[in-house]
């Protein structure tokens, strides 16, 4: 039995962590960013649960932890699966490492996640200044989204102030999943 948890976790992140089935390519490829860590502009210590429903998956949502460190060094993450650790992000400005647990499945892209934390935490004109040509990112209350030719193919909504405490909700429409974070800071 012990064994077996272990491998129900990653069985579950990898229907968390699957950002599309094979079934459903995305509509357009959603811009890389590669912002630096400074460029967040303060430092952040974050308990995280995520859940993530992909449009494909109809035993969606599926749920992971995640502790998030940022401070103007790098960006960390770690996601765990019923308590196991199952993958750890660094991300310096320049160089994205990561640990993975060997079972942690192929379909699971570390760019996409440090992608999604950009899109969804660094302030508005860090974003702006990054996007391609063509790609635009608009921000009122509460809510940003990301638009290519006038079409919005990413949203956040956010339920509190600053971004990064409390509810946030990202729906992408290019890549068809949505991920809802409730994070809080990490005492201690």
């Amino acid at each position: 039995m012990r064994r077996l948890i272990p491998t129900l976790a990653l069985l579950c992140l990898t229907a968390c962590a699957t950002a599309r089935p094979r079934a459903v390519a995305p509509e357009v490829e959603l811009p890389v960013l590669g912002l630096s860590p400074a460029s967040f502009g303060t430092s952040v210590d974050l308990t995280q649960r995520l859940s993530f429903a992909h449009d494909a998956d109809p035993d969606g949502p599926r749920s992971l932890e995640a502790l998030v460190e940022i401070d103007p060094a790098a960006l960390r993450l770690a996601g765990f699966a019923l308590g196991q650790r199952v993958f750890t992000l660094r991300w310096d400005g320049t160089a994205l490492d990561e640990e993975r647990d060997p079972r942690l499945p192929a379909q699971f892209q570390s760019r996409q996640v440090l992608r999604d934390v950009q899109l969804v935490y660094w302030p508005a004109e860090a974003v702006r200044a990054a996007l391609p040509p063509g790609w635009t990112l608009e921000e009122g209350p509460g809510r940003r989204v990301l638009l290519q030719g006038g079409r919005e193919w990413l949203t956040v909504r956010y339920g509190g102030e600053p971004r990064w405490v409390g509810r946030a909700e990202l729906v992408n429409l290019a890549e068809h999943y949505r991920l809802t974070i409730e994070s809080s800071p990490t005492e201690g």
